[in-house]
Parts: C-alpha cells; structure tokens; sequence
C-alpha cells in the first residue's frame, strides 16, 4: 500500500498528533543509588546536646590484646618492632633498642593449608605470631574429644607464657587453615636478649612480681562481695572505679550547596515544584552517604570501632550457620546482623549444603532472612574487598541494652528532617538559588560486647 493511499485510508486522528496536544502522565525524578538504609531505620537515635555523647564505663584494664603489625621486603617479613608493645609482657615497655634486637630474632617459617604448627604435648618454647593467613586453635574437650578453641588470623599471636616462668606444654594444637606465614620467636633468643639488655629482664621481674589488678571475665575492675557467710564477719569495702579519660562522640556533618536557577524554579513548577524534587533528591543522597559513614568512617564507624575481642573469623572462608552462631554468642540479645547482600546469598548457599533453611522475619512492616530468630538485613555500605572477601556485623541495640545507638541532634535551625536543615543562602548575581544543606550524625558503642564483626568472609566459593 503506497504513503497516499495510507492516509487515505485513516479515519482518526494518530497517537502522535494527539500527544501534542496532551499532557503527560509522569513520574517523579527517580534515582537509582537509593538503599533500604536499613542501618538508619534500625538504630534508636539519641539526642547530643552540644554536639557531643560521652560514654562512661566502668574502669577496664588494658590487657595487651591487640594486633601486631608487620614489614616486608619481598617475602621476608619482619614484625615492627614498636608493635611488640601489644603483647601483655611488654606493654609499656619503654626501651625501643630491646624492642629492635627482640624483632631481629623472629623466625619465619611457611605452612600450606592442613600443616600442624604445634601439638598437644609439644613442648612450649617460643612465642608464635600470625604475619599472614588463618590457624585453627584446637584443644581436648571435657570427655576426652576434640573441640574447636577458636581461629587466629593476621596480626594475632599465641604462646606468650611460654616466654617466661617454668617450662610448660602446649595444652591446644594449631593447624593452618590457609596458606600461612608465621614469625615465631624462641625462649633461648628472648633470654638472650634480655640477659644483654637489663632493661627487659627487669621489666619482666617488675611485671611478674606485680600481677595485674583483680577484675572480671570483661577486664572491668572487680567489685569485691561477701556472699554464702554465717555469723557475724566483716563486710568487704569496695567502690566501682570508672575510666578517667571517657570517649566523647562528636557528631559528624555531611553537607552540599544545592543551587536552581530562578527561571527553572519559576517557570517549570508544573505540575511538579522543581526545587523540591531537587531536594529530595539531594537529601536521599546525604543519607546515603551518613549510613556509608556509619558503617566506614575510621574515627566512629562500626567495622574500625569494633573491640579487638569481637573480630572473629570465618572457620573455612565462607559464611557457615556454624560462624554465624559463633558470632552473635559473643554478646546476649543479638538484636540485628548487617551484610552485604552478596554476603547474605553466601550464607544461603552454606545453609542449602546442609540442608538447613533460615526462617524469615518481619522488620518494619518488611520481610526479611534471619538466623535464630535475628533478622539479616542488607547493607550495600559494608565494602567487598577485591579479593572477594567481606565482614558481617552483629549488634545489640539501645541504651537501656548498653548497645549500639546513633546520635543526632534535633530542633536545628530550619530543620528540614530530624538532624537535617536546609538553609537559604541567597541569589547570586546570575540568577542561581543556593541552599546549604546539613546532616548531623556519629553512631556511639556503648560497651565493647555490643557490637561484633565477623571478618574475612568470602564470597566466591
């Protein structure tokens, strides 16, 4: 049929004509990088007067139970000899030449994944430090059988007792899990070195004749009582001791200038304001960036505030029921677990080798994953390393729970949402409306038990 007898043909008028004349039906300005944030939604919020949260706590002894870190040159590998310091015996050991020549007498040796580094029964010599990859710690159980004691990875050390006092075994093997580089220093070399240096040998005697102060299984200064006594007998005196220096929780700021000409605000409100779209979405995008900061900002985020004793590590690289478990028993009332989504689908593969299907729960009017009755929820924020691997946070939430709690101030100037102004800046000589717009916020960890992370999950297997 020819273009001429087409329109001969066409008895109404055509769709595209009568678009000119028609008003669209349209949609809002829609953005792709909005999340759940479900961070935001799940953690009570508490308001900072002043801008700053102090959290008190009882006094807790320091007992030398951080990472130590570590140089190399190729594959030598050689502990920092400041690092040394995180070992119990030597903290605030002050002589930095003792703490060289200590470094200079490591050992290092490899191990391919299944090797036995040591045995029950062996003898205990020599200090062990994990430079690189995963150990299994493994001991005797109460009838007579073998049970996990935990897993040791980058930075952490076992067998320090070995370093001094009588001679001793060890009552736990290790086997490497993965490919491992391990520094181990003998007792006969720190002997040496301290036999050569009296500054060590004293520090040592000064650190065994005085035993560090009582407290309990959370290092907290004991509280001493009297309990189960008949007859008249004196009361114990006791006070609770508090840390003199307590951490303040200053609020963070995300801000932008948004700027809108007059003209698109003035003539292009039909039918939807212009500015407010704007706005809205600028402020999604704030949001976003504050839950992004919550989870990884180095100074108040969750995965770099974590307590050193709540970083645990996966038994075989990927996410299992069994390491899940593992991770909310380290605090009571486990209120949420966060992770990456890609993390989650991890998880749900383990569970689909075992046979094991989690339930679901409600959160917000939402359904959601959970193990043991804890939602898992998605955060996109926690990062995925370019190795494939990733972490896991569990929480227990509120201050009445002495757990994790967000801060925020409210009734700011101009609030636009809670913790969130917009301010008017004025017209510039080009006709452009600018607007100040603010976030305030930081996220506060009330006792190291409510909040842990379990660390190197992998995602590819």
């Amino acid at each position: 049929m020819t273009q001429v007898e087409n329109r001969q043909s066409q008895l109404s008028l055509g769709t595209a004509a009568a678009r000119n004349l028609a008003t669209t039906t349209k949609s809002v300005p829609q953005m792709q990088s909005i999340t759940p944030r479900w961070l935001l939604r799940v953690l009570p919020w508490v308001q900072a007067e002043g801008a700053v949260y102090r959290v008190n706590r009882r006094l807790t002894y320091t007992v030398g139970d951080g990472r130590v870190s570590f140089a190399n040159v190729g594959a030598a590998i050689q502990v920092v000899p400041p690092e040394l310091r995180e070992l119990a015996l030597l903290r605030d050991f002050d002589d930095d030449g003792a703490l060289e020549a200590l470094a200079g007498r490591f050992e290092q040796q490899e191990y391919e994944p299944g090797d036995v580094i040591v045995r029950i029964g062996q003898p205990a010599d020599r200090l062990f430090l994990v430079a690189h990859g995963k150990v299994n710690k493994t001991g005797i159980g109460e009838f007579g059988g073998s049970t996990t004691l935990g897993t040791l990875a980058d930075g952490e050390q076992f067998g320090e007792q070995a370093l001094f006092g009588e001679a001793r075994s060890w009552d736990f093997a290790i086997k490497a899990l993965t490919r491992c580089t391990v520094l181990s220093l003998p007792r006969q070399a720190f002997d040496q070195v301290a036999d050569q240096t009296g500054t060590l040998r004293a520090h040592v005697n000064n650190v065994l004749a005085n035993p560090e102060k009582p407290s309990n299984h959370k290092g907290e200064a004991e509280i001493e009582l009297a309990s189960g006594l008949d007859g008249e007998y004196v009361l114990p005196g006791t006070f609770v001791d508090y840390e003199l220096t307590p951490r303040e929780y200053e609020l963070s700021v995300a801000q932008t200038v948004l700027r809108v000409h007059t003209r698109v605000a003035d003539l292009y409100n039909n039918p939807m304001n212009q500015t407010d779209q704007q706005l809205r979405l600028t402020v999604e995008a704030l949001r976003e960036r504050q839950e992004w900061d919550m989870v990884n900002n180095r100074g108040f985020g969750l995965l770099h505030n974590a307590d050193l004793k709540q970083r645990i590590h996966t038994r075989t690289g990927p996410p299992t029921p069994d390491d899940m478990d593992e991770l909310i028993s380290r605090r009571r009332k486990t209120k949420f677990i966060l992770a990456h989504p890609r993390a989650i689908a991890a998880f749900g593969r383990e569970c689909n080798k075992r046979g094991i299907y989690p339930n679901q729960t409600t959160v917000d009017g939402q359904r959601a994953q959970a193990w043991r009755n804890i939602p898992i929820l998605p955060c996109d924020k926690i990062p995925v390393t370019e190795h494939g691997t990733t972490s896991i946070i569990a929480m227990r939430v509120g201050e009445d729970a002495q757990g994790v709690i967000g801060l925020h101030h409210t009734g700011l100037p101009d609030e636009y949402e809670p913790g969130l102004n917009v301010r008017f800046m004025g017209i510039n000589e080009k006709a452009v409306l600018s607007y100040q717009v603010s976030a305030y916020y930081s996220v506060a960890v009330l006792v190291p038990d409510a909040l842990g992370v379990l660390e190197s999950v992998e995602l590819g297997r």
